[in-house]
């Protein structure tokens, strides 16, 4: 079984070499936090024993290890502008060997690859198709995990304080290409290098939904009512978000997306 008292002290003894008032720092731990909750539920949600579960919340305190040397080193969590995160956090973990500070003395060797590839992969656009069954299941209850957190934190964390200081220069929102609109209709995440508009990167993130594994990971998303706060084509005084053409692909995604969404609850 994980200690779960010792993995927290473990992580906040991590985190205080970093510069905790920074707003990055911040947001990531907060974010750590609820992505290790998403685990514990979705796994329990998978009638996963205790000690899977608890595996499944490690992984979730773990995932983002990466971000705080990320922000450190390069002010952003801009990967494409700095350094993949996701790579980065696992050789700290496993080649730096920060994983013996988390580690039980009776976690296998399998469970250690695991961890690893999980934490590796849960940033990629897509799973490696080789995977055993056990690592397969931890990496999407892991992506799942983050993908329901993700949302939240484009909706409530302001730009600059969930990034840092490289912002990506997109053009002025216009209507989404067809590639961007292919990915909606097919139900898939939207690679980075199709995005390069404003409103490309609000229909990426919308998108996100589109790959949630479980149903348990779509109740999750539904219930904080982030993706909805996405999906809608007025502000808070009622003005058109975006343009006419803009607001019809955006009607069209929300269609999708309650396609997607269907077994668990309409949008």
């Amino acid at each position: 079984m994980i200690n779960r008292e010792t993995a927290l002290h473990a992580f906040r003894n991590y985190t205080d070499h970093y510069n905790t008032n920074n707003i990055l720092i911040q947001s990531k731990i907060v974010h750590t936090f609820h992505v290790a909750d998403n685990c514990e539920r979705i796994a329990r949600s998978l009638h996963l024993d205790e000690a899977e579960v608890d595996f499944a919340w490690l992984l979730g305190l773990l995932h983002d290890i990466g971000r705080f040397e990320q922000a450190e080193r390069y002010g952003t969590f801009f990967d494409l502008y700095s350094v993949d995160h996701a790579e980065l956090g696992a050789d700290i973990l496993f080649h730096d060997k920060l994983i013996d500070a988390f580690w039980q003395p009776d976690f296998t060797d399998s469970m250690a690859a695991v961890c690893e590839t999980a934490i590796r992969v849960h940033n990629k656009l897509l799973l490696p198709a080789d995977m055993d069954r056990c690592t397969k299941q931890f990496s999407e209850i892991l992506r799942d995990a983050d993908k329901a957190d993700i949302l939240r934190v484009i909706t409530e964390v302001p730009f600059d304080q969930r990034s840092g200081t490289r912002k990506k220069k997109f053009r002025d929102a216009e209507q989404a290409g067809d590639d961007v609109m292919n990915c909606v209709y097919g139900h898939r995440c939207v690679p980075r290098d199709l995005v390069h508009t404003r409103f490309e990167s609000h229909i990426s993130h919308c998108c996100l939904a589109f790959e949630l594994v479980y149903d348990c990971s779509k109740r999750i998303v539904l219930e904080q009512g982030h993706l909805d706060k996405l999906l809608q084509e007025t502000d808070a005084s009622g003005c058109q978000i975006w343009n006419d053409a803009e607001t019809e692909q955006l009607r069209i995604l929300k269609q999708e997306i309650r396609r997607c969404m269907n077994t668990v609850s309409d949008l």
